[in-house]
Order: structure tokens, then C-alpha cells, then sequence
């Protein structure tokens, strides 16, 4: 069952969607997971739907909502700081632990790429948070845009935060780039995105991201668990990036590299990201603890 919900996050309404599995008893509480879509991603057509529709299969209610300024939230479109999606990820938290179906003590957070960023910083600073998957996620922004802008690249991508620094300081307004410029993916990998990604996003955004370092609060997510899941050879957000999260991490922790697919593990019938989430599921947040 999905049911189409409101959340409330800082004055602004989140266009959600929970999924409750089917059998589901009236009185019966459920662990559940908020889903956390990726860069100026959506809900909906995405490998947060994906992960949503999964986990409802295997009996977790699930929440999967739009961010501020993206999908059908609200909020500038286009116009995301990663300190926002953190406040979303944590207002939608409050939110889903007063819902009468679910076990307030076992909410998970599961996010793909920048909504995994996300998933790891909200759990290093919220003690609520019972456990955490990191879908090809990173730890800290400076360095993977390092990765994702190599060689001439780099010095390009420096010159576009700092045009958009100085015509925010002579405006007050945003400078607005194309996606691409901020995260480049490969064009055989763009039919993974969501039809609702969007695909012009500020440069403020960019600056957000480059300054954001869950690696610092990686460590404080113990002893709660976390998995940290990655494409081996990921052409979109570097591999290194999970490792260097496993290495700050305290126990437990596991870290699983795939091969076969880059960046959208769960991309296809995506079965060994399945049989691996699953098997981590069971031994650490069960569907019955």
C-alpha cells in the first residue's frame, strides 16, 4: 500500500509517499526507512522508488519523500543546501515516528549518492536514527569533486563556485548552472534519473556540497549499524569515497563493492545489490527484531 502524505520540514510542506506492506495488522508496528533520492533528484521514476518499493517487498514500512526544491516540494526549485536536506531528513523522522504504524525506536535511513551523503551526516548527528545504508554516497564534498572534475576540469569547476560567490555578493541572487557542470555523468548512465530531476541547479548548492564532510560524524554513528554500499568502478561518484567513510567508521560497519553496474546498483534487476542489502538486513535490522 502507498499512500500519498504531507510532511511538514521548517514552514515548507514534503511531498511524500509511505509504503506499508502488504498484511500489515492494525495495532502491528513496523521498523521502518526514510529514502533519501539523490542531486536534485525526486521521489518518483528513481532509485529511491526502487529502494522504497524493495524494502515494503521484504515487509519495512517506507517514507520517500522530495527534498526542498525538488519534485513536487516546496521551496526554490533548484536551490538545495545540503544543511536543509539534513533538517528535511530529520523533520521527516519526527514526522514518521508519530505515524500509528510504525515503531518509533526502529527507523532506518537508506539514501542513494547525494541523499546517502545525507543519510550519513543526519545519522552522525541524530541519535533517533536506528541504522543507515549509504548507496554510493561520499563523505566529503571537496575531494569527490575533486574525482568528478579531474585534471583541466578542476580549475573550471573552482572558477564556477567562485562566479557564483561573486555574483551572489553584487546581486543577492543565486547563479544558476547546469547540473552537469556540478555532477557529470556519463550519458549512457542518464536513463537511471528521474523524468522530475531537475536539470539547472545554483551555484550556492554547488559550494554547499563542496563544503560538506560527513566523514567528520561518520564515526559517531556507532555502535548503531551501517553499510556502506558502492559500484566498484562508480563513473559518477568516486569508489574512494565509501572506503575513506569504512576507514572513519566505527563498528559495526560493513562495506560491499559491485561490479557490473556503475553508480545505480539497483539499476536492472540490480540482484546482487538486492541479495547483499537483504542478507545485511537480516543480520542487523531485521523486519523482527
Amino acid at each position: 500500500m502507498q499512500i500519498p502524505v504531507s510532511v511538514p520540514s521548517d514552514g515548507l510542506t514534503l511531498s511524500g509517499v509511505l509504503h506499508i506492506p502488504e498484511g500489515h495488522k492494525p495495532g502491528e508496528k513496523l521498523p521502518a526507512f526514510l529514502v533519501l533520492h539523490g542531486f536534485i533528484g525526486s521521489k518518483d521514476e528513481s532509485h529511491a522508488e526502487i529502494q522504497a518499493n524493495m524494502l515494503e517487498q521484504w515487509g519495512y514500512a517506507a517514507l520517500r519523500f522530495d527534498m526542498r526544491g525538488c519534485g513536487e516540494s516546496g521551496g526554490a526549485r533548484g536551490y538545495v543546501l545540503c544543511e536543509d536536506q539534513v533538517a528535511d531528513t530529520r523533520n521527516a523522522l519526527t514526522w514518521l515516528a508519530q505515524r500509528p504504524e510504525i515503531d518509533a525506536a526502529r527507523i532506518a535511513v537508506i539514501g542513494h549518492s547525494f541523499g546517502a551523503a545525507v543519510a550519513v551526516y543526519t545519522a552522525g548527528v541524530d541519535e533517533r536514527v536506528a541504522a543507515v545504508i549509504s548507496s554510493c554516497g561520499w563523505g566529503h564534498g571537496e575531494r569527490k569533486f575533486q574525482g568528478q572534475h579531474p585534471g583541466e576540469a578542476w580549475p573550471k569547476f573552482l572558477d564556477m563556485l567562485a562566479r557564483g560567490k561573486a555574483h551572489k555578493e553584487k546581486t543577492g541572487e543565486p547563479l544558476w548552472v547546469s547540473r552537469w557542470d556540478v555532477v557529470p555523468i556519463p550519458e549512457h548512465l542518464r536513463k537511471n534519473l528521474s523524468s522530475k530531476a531537475l536539470m539547472t541547479v545554483s551555484a550556492d548548492t554547488a559550494q554547499s556540497m563542496f563544503d560538506f564532510t560527513a566523514e567528520n560524524v561518520v564515526g559517531k554513528i556507532a555502535p548503531r549499524p551501517l553499510m556502506l554500499l558502492h559500484t566498484a568502478d562508480d563513473q559518477v561518484t568516486p569508489t574512494e569515497q565509501s572506503l575513506r567513510l569504512f576507514e572513519k567508521a566505527g563498528m559495526p560497519t560493513e562495506l560491499h563493492l559491485i561490479t557490473g553496474e556503475s553508480h545505480f546498483p539497483l539499476a536492472g534487476k540490480g540482484q546482487p545489490a538486492r541479495d547483499i542489502i537483504k542478507g545485511w538486513l537480516d543480520r542487523f535490522f531485521p523486519v523482527r527484531a
